[in-house]
């Protein structure tokens, strides 16, 4: 992502943001963090023009496609995938067209066998279909480096999807939290389950998916949920 089309705009009286989001997460771009978030990416693009992913316009992806009036499941991931035509702004989903990442093609493994749903042909991981049902697919961190895993980290993004989670928690009912791996459970923890129901297991990665992800059927026991309190289920 150069600096001619980072074009998302932190400025609080001027953010892009979903409507219904933008309710609950304005206050946010003018706090500090924010500020030196902004100041971090800028830096990072226009002065050392480093490659950044997502581009801007769908850093925030996720909120766009899943208004927080629609929300039913959240899938936590951690940072963006790192390579070229990965990352657009939705956890664990790439674009059409680009193969699928090994954890992507573990969820797909995991989906078949929960559900019986055969394993898409590469090139068709974009998992948008998910997110338009009322999955939202949050990364914890929403920028990454290009072919740096995590370089991100520790900038403030955190700050700002733990205040996702807060506002999903507080305000709405009868989620489904579905949390891969120590770093999403860890992130999970602020969430009342007495009124949401989180769905744990393994991380799908290959080096961890053997050890309790694959079995955990995640996919059957959401929808089993969202029957159960005659919610609409999510055609997988």
């Amino acid at each position: 992502m150069s600096s001619s089309n980072f074009n998302f705009n932190f400025n609080s009286d001027s953010i892009q943001l979903e409507p219904s989001w933008k309710k609950y997460l304005l206050a946010e771009f003018s706090k500090d963090y924010m500020v030196q978030l902004k100041k971090f990416l800028e830096t990072e693009i226009k002065i050392k023009h480093k490659n950044i992913f997502p581009k801007g316009s769908e850093i925030f992806n996720a909120f766009e496609l899943t208004p927080f009036d629609q929300v039913k499941i959240v899938i936590l991931g951690q940072d963006p995938y790192h390579q070229p035509g990965q990352a657009h702004g939705l956890c664990f989903s790439v674009l059409p067209g680009v193969p699928h990442p090994p954890s992507l093609e573990n969820i797909f493994k995991e989906r078949q066998e929960d559900l019986g749903i055969k394993r898409p042909l590469q090139g068709r991981g974009c998992l948008a279909d998910w997110a338009k049902q009322g999955v939202l697919l949050l990364n914890s961190v929403l920028t990454v480096e290009a072919s740096k895993a995590g370089s991100h980290q520790n900038k403030g993004w955190e700050i700002f999807t733990d205040q996702v989670i807060f506002l999903l928690n507080q305000y709405k009912k009868n989620l489904v939290f579905i949390l891969w791996g120590s770093y999403a459970q860890n992130k999970g923890k602020i969430i009342d389950q007495n009124k949401h129901k989180l769905i744990c297991s393994a991380h799908p990665s290959p080096l961890s998916a053997y050890r309790g992800f694959f079995g955990s059927r995640p996919f059957s026991k959401t929808n089993q949920y969202l029957a159960e309190h005659g919610l609409g289920v999510i055609n997988w």
